[in-house]
């Protein structure tokens, strides 16, 4: 199994892990991730997690294929609780918000001092304001296109971090680095709010100003510097 194997979003996923001697693939299902970091050398343990048994047992058989059973542990339970000993990296993907975020809580004392890998399916602003709230600092971020949809993935470590608005919308590194993607998901974004924002405002809608404001930073984003001055965490 080879990079090659992973899909655009696992690859970036993959890429924003620090080496370590340890990582826990939390939600780890069929277990490409924790078996691409081990063969690459990224990580040289990988204690893999899932809710589900009959998940967990397709990472199993997996890893017994690559004959890497020595680097690699199996823990069935929710979110970080199964872990009994220190990781240096975590990643979370492919799950919802507040899944991610509910994790972040539950497991504080057993991620203490872990860099964090996240990769929400929604509301990536959600996320990256509760690492803020949390004590993280965003420290690497992509956004991959597949089709019509658009997969964030943020890595985060422990230090505090102060972030605007602009920046828990696009992502502080993403507004950095100012990739293509941002751009077509910016040019996203400002379609589906002009398409609603019309029907809201006849509606009287509570929410229609918030989406007035998110149209006006993603117009900041396509058409203006769109750079953060500060809070970057540095």
């Amino acid at each position: 199994m080879r990079a090659s194997f992973l899909d655009a979003r696992l690859s970036a996923i993959a890429g924003l892990v620090p080496c370590c001697g340890s990582a826990a693939d939390i939600g780890a299902d069929h277990g490409y991730l924790g078996a691409h970091l081990l063969l690459t050398g990224r990580c040289d343990f990988v204690r893999f997690i899932d809710i589900s048994r009959d998940s967990l047992e397709k990472a199993r058989r997996l890893i017994a294929k690559l004959r890497l059973e020595a680097k690699a542990e199996f823990l069935v339970g929710d979110g970080a609780e199964p872990l009994g000993a220190p990781v240096g990296a975590a990643v979370m993907a492919g799950m919802g918000a507040e899944v991610i975020c509910g994790i972040i809580d539950r497991g504080r004392e057993k991620l203490q001092g872990a860099s964090l890998v996240v990769a929400p399916n929604l509301d990536a602003p959600m996320v990256r304001r509760h690492l803020c709230e949390q004590g993280y600092r965003i420290t690497g971020e992509a956004l991959v296109r597949e089709g019509c949809r658009f997969y964030p993935v943020i890595a985060a470590a422990p230090g505090g971090a102060h972030y605007d608005r602009l920046q828990l919308l696009a992502g502080p590194v993403l507004l950095k680095t100012r990739p293509d993607t941002l751009l077509a998901y910016a040019d996203h974004r400002m379609r589906v709010i002009e398409k609603a924002l019309p029907g809201a405002r006849r509606g009287g809608e509570p929410w229609a100003e918030d989406l007035a404001e998110e149209l006006e930073l993603w117009r900041e984003v396509r058409y203006g510097d769109g750079r953060p001055t500060a809070g970057i965490g540095e």
